[in-house]
């Protein structure tokens, strides 16, 4: 009679990383994704203009990077428990404040709080927990959770359009913020844990995997060096690519006479396209080095740029969207796992957060700036012709890159 073999128990990394899914789809999809449904209904009931809506919005996006920097050195420190946690306790309190709004210093100060307490539960500090539990298997698990987060919009975009239209604007966001709370305080509060050594556990769950950490790297060092700036320079050029087209699409398509219905079908099917193309990095990262999988992110995300730049065929814009949505997707991906795998894990925190500063800015005015240019102009072109060579010079940058380990930054 064969003896049976004992089943391992499952690594708690993946535990974490299923967890970190579920409170990103749901931070997202509140903080984020339901913005756009409110603007409408609080421009009627305030009399607020459009830009100044957007503007506060953008305010908070602004200082959730300002932020990161800070909530890196915690997360190195101390670990991610008690700062999601308190994280998702004051988002949750300010979207509740939210819905009772009477005023527009008021609505500015409960927007800049938000982007206070979001740099505490969205992607960076999730990266930062995924990367001190995992590195053979690391690229594995932030694609498991950005695929799950990737469906936040599709959740909670016509979620947040079902409660408006139930229980007016200030009703759907109250219940918002109750989702928001009810879901992500416990799961941040139960399930999260420093690193794997915490609970006696290697990276990944397996001894076999460890090749060691960057221990030695000394924060001037790396904040001096000609890799950190030629990397950030490289994503915060391909984030002005991204942010400038994928916020002005829809009127894009318009003014080369696509139908409004058709340029929002294709809008949302970039979302669907950004989760395959996370389903495809998953099995492609392990064969490829992240400085490939970079120049991959970049040269995908260049072609689609230039295809748009081709015309307004049907078949042109499908391609598009096809190739912008799997190059936005992976380009989610590919930047904190290079930084963790040139840097090693015990500093990720700080240095990912210290590019972060610099990719928000960058994420925050590039729309400002692509409507100035078709205000200046009367067309897109001369923006799609910018951003496409932004992208061009990321690849070039990205191949710029010292081969030098990070000990010697």
């Amino acid at each position: 009679m064969k003896r049976l073999r004992k089943r391992e128990p499952l690594y708690y990394g993946w535990t974490i990383a299923l967890v970190l899914a579920i409170t990103e789809t749901v931070s997202f999809g509140v903080l984020f994704y339901a913005f756009p449904v409110f603007i409408a209904p609080m421009e009627a009931e305030f009399g607020w203009t459009r830009g100044e809506i957007s503007g506060a919005f953008s305010l908070s996006l602004l200082i959730t990077g300002l932020v990161a920097l800070p909530v890196g050195y915690w997360l190195d420190k101390h670990g991610s428990r008690l700062l999601m946690t308190a994280g998702s306790t004051g988002a949750a309190i300010m979207v509740l404040l939210w819905s009772r709004v009477n005023s527009f210093p008021e609505f500015i100060l409960v927007m800049a709080a938000m982007g206070f307490f979001g740099a505490a539960i969205l992607y960076e500090p999730a990266f930062t927990v995924i990367a001190a539990w995992f590195r053979e298997k690391r690229g594995r698990a932030m694609a498991v959770l950005t695929f799950i987060a990737g469906f936040s919009s599709t959740v909670f975009t016509p979620l947040s359009h079902a409660l408006l239209e139930a229980h007016g604007w200030r009703g759907a966001i109250m219940i918002l913020g109750i989702i928001l709370g009810a879901i992500t305080i416990p799961l941040h509060a139960l399930f999260l844990r420093g690193k794997p050594a915490d609970l006696g556990l290697e990276l990944d769950g397996d001894a076999a995997a460890q090749h060691g950490d960057h221990p030695a790297i000394n924060m001037r060092a790396v904040l001096r060096s000609r890799y950190f700036w030629l990397l950030t320079l490289a994503f915060a050029l391909s984030t002005l690519s991204i942010s400038a087209v994928r916020i002005h699409f829809i009127p894009l398509l318009i003014s080369i006479n696509i139908q409004p219905g058709s340029a929002a079908l294709a809008s949302g099917s970039i979302g669907v396209m950004q989760v395959i193309g996370r389903m495809i990095f998953a099995p492609v990262e392990t064969r490829f080095s992240s400085r490939a999988m970079a120049t991959g992110v970049f040269i995908l995300l260049t072609v689609s740029l230039t295809i748009l730049l081709l015309g307004s065929a049907p078949l042109l814009i499908v391609l598009f969207v096809a190739l912008f949505g799997m190059a936005i997707g992976t380009h989610t991906l590919t930047r904190p796992l290079m930084v963790a795998d040139t840097y090693g894990t015990s500093h990720y925190g700080r240095i990912s957060s210290s590019m972060v500063i610099f990719l928000t800015l960058a994420g925050t005015t590039s729309p400002f700036a692509a409507g100035l240019i078709f205000d200046v102009f009367g067309s897109y072109s001369p923006m799609l012709m910018l951003a496409c060579g932004f992208s061009l010079l990321s690849i070039v940058l990205i191949w710029l890159l010292p081969k030098r380990g990070p000990e010697h930054v």
